[in-house]
């Protein structure tokens, strides 16, 4: 049964995220790429968005700092790495790249499979076999 409401819980949310990339323009990828472009047409409005997102996000994960659990009784699992390193860097720098060039990030690119576009699919594509190599390389002996 906990099974069975962890998957609602989920899935409600996945449904939530979504509504919210699509009322913000987030899955949009021109409007994306034009918030980027600060030195053309520059679009501000999903700084709006961002800013909104943190401001919800910062006090929910000042509280769950201070559990133990989720609300569902699972194990609280939050990161505990704190410092700012090259993989760190490289992994961001590699993001964003990915973010201006397509004018999407990993949310919003799978909620625009659903428009059965090839230059999505070929995206999501990317993002996976780009995921497999990440984790074929953090695996490999040092």
């Amino acid at each position: 049964m906990q099974a069975v409401v962890t998957s609602m819980v989920a899935l409600i949310s996945g449904l939530v995220f979504g509504l919210g990339l699509l009322l913000s323009g987030m899955g949009n990828p021109a409007k994306v790429k034009n918030f980027l472009d600060v030195l053309g047409r520059w679009d501000p409005s999903l700084a709006l968005v961002m800013g909104g997102a943190i401001a919800m996000g910062l006090p929910a994960f000042a509280w769950a700092r201070k559990r133990k659990t989720a609300l569902l009784g699972e194990p609280m699992d939050l990161p505990t790495a704190s410092r700012v390193d090259a993989r760190l860097l490289s992994g961001a720098a590699l993001f964003g790249v990915g973010w201006g060039l397509a004018g999407f990030c990993p949310g919003p690119a799978l909620m625009n499979l659903a428009t059965g576009r090839a230059e999505v699919w070929l995206f999501v594509a990317a993002m996976v076999v780009g995921m497999l190599a990440q984790h074929a390389w953090a695996r490999r002996p040092s």
